[in-house]
């Protein structure tokens, strides 16, 4: 349900039916606020390339949670956010959470933007998602039983989409988390390899990891009709840089995040990788 006055605690949720936007849209509205869904087939549509739905899609929203489409890191993204964050001050939606990559320089830019446009921000940085085998671009490779990437041996923390969902709703409703930024990640590190194995225990068949080089790769998203530049993201984000641990979850939940065999488990359960 959408309502346009601010009395209600009205969220613009952007990207409302992505992984992680809707699964912060489901946590808001349990706790009895309101949500607007912001995403092309909304009634109010929003559009990152249309700057005239922003307007009628903040109406009344005092909080927001940003997540871009892409990619923080490509092109242009820092200057749209950054008009975005302007617009959304004006129209009195002063908090401002903003999903954000780990490790990507170029996400920084459009961190800042937002910092500078007097809003109460919220930083949230994430490095990839356990989701993304289930839920995303690498769904229908577990499916046929292959993980080609050019990702080497590189290894991952990869963090679980309702941990980073759990996270940006305390940012958007506790206030003690204004002005600060989080970086998540999940329990463990682990490589391609390991999530294969992973992927494979879970489900009961083989899955396999090649190694493929980034040419390749690019080749196979052009293909499929995928933006090239992700093979470039792949090969800055997997250099090692978030080959860490890093304690965001349990700072602001004060709890462990949940570990990929977990999720893998979980997600076999609903049947999404049945062949």
């Amino acid at each position: 349900m959408t309502h346009s006055t601010k009395n209600e605690n009205l969220t613009l949720v952007i990207g409302g039916t992505g992984k992680i936007g809707r699964r912060v849209a489901g946590r808001l509205t349990s706790q009895g606020r309101a949500v607007r869904v912001g995403s092309r087939t909304a009634e109010r549509p929003f559009v990152w390339e249309d700057a005239s739905t922003w307007g009628p899609a903040l109406e009344g929203a005092d909080a927001a949670y940003v997540t871009y489409y892409p990619d923080l890191a490509f092109p242009g993204a820092s200057e749209t956010i950054a008009e975005f964050s302007q617009v959304a001050v004006a129209h009195g939606t002063r908090r401002l959470v903003l999903l954000s990559g780990r490790g990507e320089e170029g996400a920084v830019a459009s961190e800042d933007a937002l910092k500078k446009s007097g809003a109460d921000w919220t930083v949230v940085r994430c490095n990839w998602f356990n989701q993304n085998f289930s839920e995303s671009f690498f769904l229908e490779p577990v499916l046929g039983g292959e993980l080609a990437l050019p990702t080497g041996d590189c290894v991952e923390p990869f963090v679980d989409a309702d941990d980073i969902a759990d996270v940006a709703v305390a940012a958007l409703t506790d206030d003690r988390h204004v002005h600060a930024t989080y970086e998540l990640s999940g329990p463990r590190l682990l490589s391609f390899h390991n999530v294969a194995d992973e992927l494979s225990e879970a489900t009961g068949r083989t899955i396999t990891y090649l190694p493929v080089s980034t040419d390749d790769y690019r080749a196979a998203l052009a293909e499929a009709g995928e933006p090239q530049e992700f093979a470039d993201l792949f090969t800055l984000i997997l250099d090692g840089r978030n080959a860490s641990l890093v304690d965001g979850v349990q700072t602001v939940l004060d709890r462990e995040p949940r570990d990929f065999s977990a999720y893998a488990r979980a997600a076999a359960a609903t049947g999404v990788w049945n062949v």
